[in-house]
């Protein structure tokens, strides 16, 4: 049986990725002061003008200003004729402290009379959040979102290197990937829209992209004469960033994800510190799932966390194997709920997430990509042995 399946994925300098980006540079920044911080920043973008806010509890003082501004510099928009630069757009500060009725039950989890040190810090919030691996490609990632990031990436990469220096910062790709069965054979379509400079031919813009930026990182027997390619459909994308479209932090929640392979349990991840188990144990679910695909366990694999504020234990373990693994899928989730400790202050220990690390996240998503410890696949042998228990 034939399907279509398709993924988007912006660059940095999409007006939503770069309100993702200031809220995490705002994180990491504070993390560098006070790793036991508690963060929630927002930042929302538009002509002219960044506004920061949220509720933040931290010691010490960040120059929140400075890092907007240099995080915008960073990304590109050094001009002010693009509507918004670093320079000379304003940038509006609102910030609060965190709620002290959020705060008593982070701090002193409900089960903290355990005496175990993991459960002195409770869900941030209640919620399900999901991790999803598949062993479609070596990233363990679908692959429409996979490519998709690909070409943003690289669209991104030949603008800062100066292949085509007539790109600016926003720009947006999607990828549709025809399958026979749980098998890729080609690239139905890829649109991409890049931001440029308006004295630029469409025909060249198009041919440019195409040889720059798409084949180089497209499979080439995936691209075949049926394959559909949309460059700049609209014929004209000028006006960009901020200026073209307000910015939001989290806003691309599927993008930082799984492309819509698997679902999102509704939390944003950016600007939020590791209590926040929007962001933390969607990130060990993902970690869960991973190493259930590496070690053979199943060829797919879907992991639901469900958590209550204020409680550190998962209130609900679920797994979903789409048939593909030998065992079933409540043996599955019995052995790892044995293997894998999944409380908000473990989690933090395990992965090590009271660090500046969230920067290289807010773009180009946040799974499938060396040098995240929540990528690692060092709980093999455990789940090897725990299946041939229970086989």
């Amino acid at each position: 049986m034939q399907r279509r399946i398709s993924a988007e994925s912006v660059t940095e300098g999409h007006p939503d990725k770069l309100a993702d980006r200031i809220s995490d540079a705002v994180l990491d920044e504070i993390l560098r002061h006070d790793p036991d911080a508690r963060v929630a920043a927002e930042t929302i973008l538009t002509t002219g003008l960044a506004l920061i806010a949220g509720e933040i509890r931290c010691d010490g003082y960040v120059d929140l200003q400075g890092i907007v501004r240099d995080t915008v510099r960073d990304v590109g928009y050094t001009d002010a004729g693009f509507g918004f630069d670093a320079d000379y757009s304003s940038v509006l500060i609102a910030i609060n402290e965190q709620s002290p009725d959020i705060a008593q039950g982070v701090d002193a989890a409900q089960e903290s009379t355990s005496g175990d040190a993991y459960d002195r810090i409770g869900a941030g919030d209640q919620g399900l959040m999901f991790g999803y691996a598949t062993d479609e490609t070596p990233e363990a990632m679908p692959l429409p979102i996979t490519l998709a990031h690909r070409i943003t990436r690289r669209l991104a990469a030949v603008r800062k290197d100066g292949t085509l220096p007539y790109l600016r910062p926003d720009g947006k790709a999607q990828v549709t990937v025809l399958y026979d069965g749980d098998q890729p054979v080609a690239l139905d379509a890829v649109v991409v829209s890049a931001q440029h400079d308006p004295d630029v031919p469409l025909e060249q813009l198009q041919a440019d992209v195409v040889e720059h930026v798409v084949r180089p990182v497209v499979p080439e027997a995936l691209l075949t004469d049926a394959t559909n390619l949309f460059i700049n459909p609209t014929g004209r994308f000028v006006i960009g960033g901020p200026q073209g479209d307000a910015g939001l932090t989290g806003r691309k929640i599927i993008v930082d994800t799984y492309g819509g392979a698997a679902p999102h349990g509704g939390g944003a991840f950016s600007g939020k510190d590791a209590t926040k188990v929007d962001r933390s144990a969607s990130y060990y679910a993902r970690y869960v799932a991973k190493n259930l695909v590496a070690a053979g366990l199943a060829r797919r694999a879907q992991v639901q966390l469900a958590y209550a504020i204020g409680v550190a234990r998962p209130v609900g373990v679920y797994v979903d194997t789409f048939g593909t693994s030998r065992l079933s899928d409540d043996t599955l989730a019995r052995i790892v709920w044995d293997v894998f400790d999944a409380r908000p202050a473990s989690i933090i220990d395990q992965l090590d997430l009271q660090r500046p690390i969230y920067v290289p996240t807010s773009s180009y998503g946040h799974f499938g990509r060396d040098g995240f410890p929540w990528e690692a696949t060092d709980r093999v042998d455990d789940l090897r042995a725990r299946a041939d228990g229970a086989a």
